[in-house]
């Protein structure tokens, strides 16, 4: 389904169904597409669960318009998502940047979450790793990817994440367009991806810990772990770690990153 959450700007939703409340919002990383949810979505229906697995602006089936590429405007628009969609205080899991965006989307628009799941993401401080946004814009920038094959990039996909499942490896190449010829072209252009790493180098997370006064479950990957003093921040928060993980853990791990979300439930 799409939602218009600003003047022609829709952002696509995939919907799973599920006969009890409360209801999961689900939000992925920067470049990413709710598509790499839809094994966790299954274990959320299965366990009786509805889910709302949004692309944000400029990612997967949703609108690429002029402006709008920030932190601050993303949370904006998943708080227009919730509202339409009439959701009751849902349990909101972020991934990478999307970890950041929800963190901002709770603390912005009080009462709107239930609780708060971290999926490695929502202590990204990049001035605490890069001494200048030169710096950072220099590491960070992705690399070009138009014209490889979406093919050469499967295979690469498949050889890095063995323990993936293919819907995850097909979920993952959907982060790109691919055309009649079988080449991949960016769907969220650099500039836009610049635009959204500079908002998050511009405002690091920290600031907003203190208004999270829901539950909030970190699940740091590898050795990602967030540093004692984002815990501690937090009021209600709890650690559960995933040792030798992948970054992109509901990928990787769907059934045991569902299973930590349900927890939520009875917090």
């Amino acid at each position: 389904m799409k939602v218009t959450v600003a003047e022609g700007v829709g952002l696509n939703v995939l919907h799973t169904a599920g006969p009890s409340a409360p209801a999961f919002v689900l939000v992925h990383g920067l470049a990413s597409n709710a598509r790499l949810w839809s094994e966790v979505a299954s274990a959320l229906a299965a366990a009786g669960h509805p889910s709302y697995a949004v692309d944000l602006r400029g990612h997967g089936e949703s609108d690429l318009p002029s402006s709008g590429f920030s932190t601050a405007a993303a949370a904006a628009d998943l708080a227009a998502v919730i509202a339409s969609l009439g959701l009751s205080r849902p349990i909101v899991a972020g991934q990478s940047w999307g970890g950041n965006v929800v963190v901002r989307l709770a603390a912005a628009f009080p009462g709107v979450v239930g609780a708060l799941a971290l999926v490695d993401g929502g202590w990204i401080d990049l001035p605490a790793t890069f001494g200048s946004w030169s710096a950072c814009a220099a590491a960070l920038r992705p690399p070009e990817l138009d014209g490889l094959r979406a093919s050469d990039f499967r295979a690469r996909l498949r050889s890095g994440h063995p323990d993936w499942s293919a819907s995850a490896v097909e979920a993952t190449l959907a982060n790109l367009r691919v055309d009649a010829d079988g080449l991949v072209s960016r769907r969220l252009p650099v500039a836009r991806h610049m635009e959204i790493l500079r908002s998050m180098y511009d405002e690091p997370p920290a600031q907003w810990y203190p208004a999270l006064t829901m539950p909030v479950l970190l699940m740091p990957a590898g050795r990602g772990l967030p540093s004692p003093s984002v815990a501690a921040s937090i009021p209600d928060a709890v650690v559960r770690p995933y040792a030798g993980g992948d970054h992109d853990l509901h990928a990787q791990h769907p059934a045991e990153v569902a299973a930590d979300l349900l927890s939520l439930v009875r917090s």
